[in-house]
């Protein structure tokens, strides 16, 4: 079910509404029952995968805090993130690794073995196509008509649980339901926040009392969001679809402008959706973690990090960077543990070497900043940290570096020579041709207004103060008449939803 449908918002009219007249044992049921109602609307065959991982890690919890020994435990922990990556692995990259090993064979000249390897997978992919309802494929173009959405992002909540029970930073959850609702809990369940069991399993366990203060903050926060999504991102995406839909066609200056539109847009559109499912829990008294800090007035790669989509930035870094070594080693190993991580956070976000690209390049930004910094301060160079200009174009050159990268993102279904392509046109082509896009000069005027009333917005309060009543009376109604007046409805599903 999408966010932005109306079918969703009478959806959640209903369950809340619900959810404030049943007991506690009610609400976990009735929010356990509408987040299998809110999976299944996409296609209800892919509930089976989601159960099949909840139950495999709610045993594994189990025993894993039972279990004494060592070796014992760590087997079972090992199971349970088998399992896991397995059905993530299969799902999300099983077509992106049989075409790599094709071609690596057809590179060796071992083109018997390619063609048996392509047809051993091709029927593979068949029989779970079957499954599924699907017609039979000849290729693995149909490999995206089989992944269940959310994967990536339920998958890693489930496996920061029995990494978090294994620890012993979190009691085993013996109450199935609950555990079940952890990984379903609809407002985060397709594209986060990734939760920790340490922050939400409480909550369920926990009765909320109406609280007028957490729905009017809530309703305003899904309100704004709605408005990131389908004012500013849907009217940036026309832009950039123009453009990168036929990049041959358009000269550096397009492509540009385009670029420029894709990075606004995939900002409003995935962290629109964070504030949406934030705020739609808020309603109920569920507190999610923060996914963004306005990220696009950091001042370095390190800080955009720090700001943006935070709950991906800090699984990664206390379940792979950490384990790897983290700081804790020698600076070489240290640089290699933070290439890895980019890398491994460019193939979760899908099967594709552009997606690679994108993290090996943000890998690669952190290790020429980090030689940067020591051969200023062997060199005793210091720059003016404290002045503002010298502050401003820290933001813009982190902001230029980021777009950048986003062209790979924005391109991760056509060959990586399209991208390089793209960005050769920007950086060598003259700025004097025309500029292409599907506005007039007056609705790119619009656009301009827009992002800069959204970046005033986030750079001088975060929230929208709701406390008054009478402030609140008058923005929730003046921000959804807004979105309804100038939304771009023609639009499909959020950005994040196919990872």
């Amino acid at each position: 079910m999408l966010f932005n449908s109306l079918q969703f918002l009478l959806f959640f009219l209903v369950v809340t509404l619900a959810y404030y007249s049943l007991g506690w044992r009610g609400r976990w049921v009735l929010l356990l029952l509408a987040s299998c109602y809110f999976y299944m609307v996409f296609k209800p065959a892919y509930i089976i995968i989601l159960f099949l991982t909840i139950v495999i890690d709610y045993y594994a919890g189990i025993w894993i805090e039972r279990t004494q020994g060592v070796r014992q435990r760590k087997w079972l922990l090992v199971i349970s993130l088998i399992s896991n990556i397995g059905i993530l692995a299969f799902f999300k990259y099983f077509g992106f690794f049989t075409d790599s090993v094709v071609w690596l064979l057809d590179h060796l000249h071992l083109e018997g073995a390619a063609q048996t390897v392509q047809a051993l997978s091709i029927r593979v992919l068949n029989k779970v196509l079957a499954f599924f309802g699907q017609q039979s494929a000849t290729s693995f173009s149909l490999v995206d008509t089989i992944l269940p959405i959310g994967l990536s992002f339920h998958t890693f909540q489930a496996m920061s649980y029995t990494i978090e029970v294994y620890r012993g930073h979190q009691k085993a959850e013996r109450h199935f339901g609950i555990y079940a609702l952890y990984v379903m809990f609809y407002p985060q369940l397709v594209a986060g926040p990734i939760e920790r069991p340490q922050n939400v399993l409480h909550q369920f366990h926990t009765f909320f009392h109406y609280d007028f203060e957490n729905v009017k903050a809530g309703l305003v926060q899904m309100a704004f969001g709605f408005f990131k999504k389908v004012v500013i991102a849907d009217r940036m995406m026309l832009i950039t679809n123009h453009a990168y839909g036929n990049p041959a066609q358009h000269n550096g200056l397009t492509l540009l402008v385009a670029t420029l539109a894709f990075t606004i847009q995939i900002y409003c559109d995935f962290s629109g959706y964070s504030d949406i499912a934030i705020g739609a829990a808020r309603t109920m008294g569920f507190t999610l973690m923060d996914n963004f800090k306005t990220p696009y007035f950091s001042r370095s790669i390190v800080e955009f990090w720090r700001r943006w989509h935070i709950s991906l930035s800090s699984w990664f870094r206390d379940y792979l960077y950490i384990p790897l070594g983290g700081n804790r080693v020698s600076p070489a190993r240290r640089y290699l543990n933070v290439f890895i991580v980019f890398l491994v956070s460019g193939l979760w976000h899908g099967a594709s070497w552009n997606y690679i690209i994108w993290g090996g390049l943000h890998g690669g930004y952190q290790l020429m900043a980090n030689w940067r910094d020591k051969a200023l301060a062997s060199a005793g160079i210091k720059f003016p940290e404290e002045n503002k200009l010298y502050q401003l174009l820290q933001v813009v050159l982190t902001f230029g570096l980021v777009m950048l990268t986003w062209v790979f993102f924005r391109n991760h279904k056509a060959p990586v020579g399209n991208a390089f392509s793209i960005i050769g046109k920007i950086v060598t082509s003259p700025f004097d041709g025309p500029l292409s896009t599907p506005y007039s000069t007056a609705e790119l005027g619009f656009c301009v207004g827009l992002v800069a009333l959204l970046f005033w917005k986030e750079k001088f309060f975060l929230t929208i103060p709701t406390r008054n009543n009478v402030i609140f009376f008058l923005v929730f109604p003046l921000i959804c008449f807004l979105t309804y007046l100038f939304g771009v409805f023609t639009s499909g599903q959020f950005i994040y939803f196919q990872f």
